[in-house]
């Protein structure tokens, strides 16, 4: 198609302007964005829409074990097997503003305007987190891309401005922060409870930590060497060295 014949994409959010100027997101990247881990273990999480994007929200969401119920007319074969499975709750029928009762979130992936709007608008009324996917207008919160190693998580966002550069941000940072970084979260881990009983304040405990993460000989170099008990015999040593006399 001649790039004059290409009028441009259709509005999609509740400023409704025909066709879309981006008027709407252009104060996004002075947004300051509050960055938060949810815990959702045992919580009702909404995704309306049920096809690709709906699904990958929906596996998102059952990585952290929310408790999750799509709502949509048809699904893709993925979510009809995890709804047979028991995994999900599908409701097969159109969106109702009653499917937001006891939800912590809700998430729109539909390619219908009118319904990506009603959910936005039922949402903000109970004061609910809602995202409507790729419509920065119709969300109070942004999913950022996720690195996960273990128990290791980093978020990476651009306020909207470049899903292709958050990509790729993923993809460096997973190269960077691999395995032994998670060995080493995993390890620390098993100290704290050492820590919190035996160094008596905050500013100890801190020293405690902070002393084996950048101490010498690196955590890291040995993790990456595979010398786990190495930095097991770090962790005696600053016990020994931090332990109250």
């Amino acid at each position: 198609m001649p790039a004059q014949a290409y009028a441009g994409k259709e509005c999609v959010c509740q400023l409704r302007m025909g066709i879309c100027d981006q008027s709407c997101v252009r104060g996004m990247l002075e947004t300051p964005f509050y960055i938060a881990c949810l815990r959702l273990t045992g919580r009702r999480c909404l995704v309306v829409g049920g096809g690709e994007v709906g699904l990958e929200k929906v596996e998102g969401l059952l990585a952290c074990d929310a408790d999750v119920t799509l709502v949509a007319p048809e699904a893709t074969r993925e979510l009809e097997t995890l709804a047979a499975e028991g995994s999900i709750v599908w409701e097969r029928r159109e969106y109702r503003p009653g499917d937001l009762e006891g939800c912590l979130i809700a998430i729109a992936a539909t390619a219908d305007t009118d319904v990506n709007i009603a959910v936005y608008d039922d949402a903000e009324r109970r004061a609910m987190l809602v995202n409507v996917v790729d419509v920065p207008p119709l969300c109070n919160f942004i999913l950022p891309a996720i690195v996960r190693t273990g128990p290791l998580a980093v978020a990476i966002s651009t306020a909207g401005a470049s899903p292709a550069l958050a990509k790729r941000m993923k993809r460096e940072i997973a190269e960077l922060f691999g395995e032994p970084y998670a060995d080493l979260a995993v390890l620390l881990n098993d100290a704290r409870g050492w820590a919190k009983s035996t160094l008596p304040t905050y500013q100890d405990r801190k020293e405690f930590f902070e002393g084996i993460v950048g101490g010498d000989p690196d955590p890291i170099d040995l993790l990456r060497a595979g010398d786990a008990a190495g930095v097991r015999a770090l962790i005696e040593a600053a016990k020994l060295s931090h332990a109250p006399a």
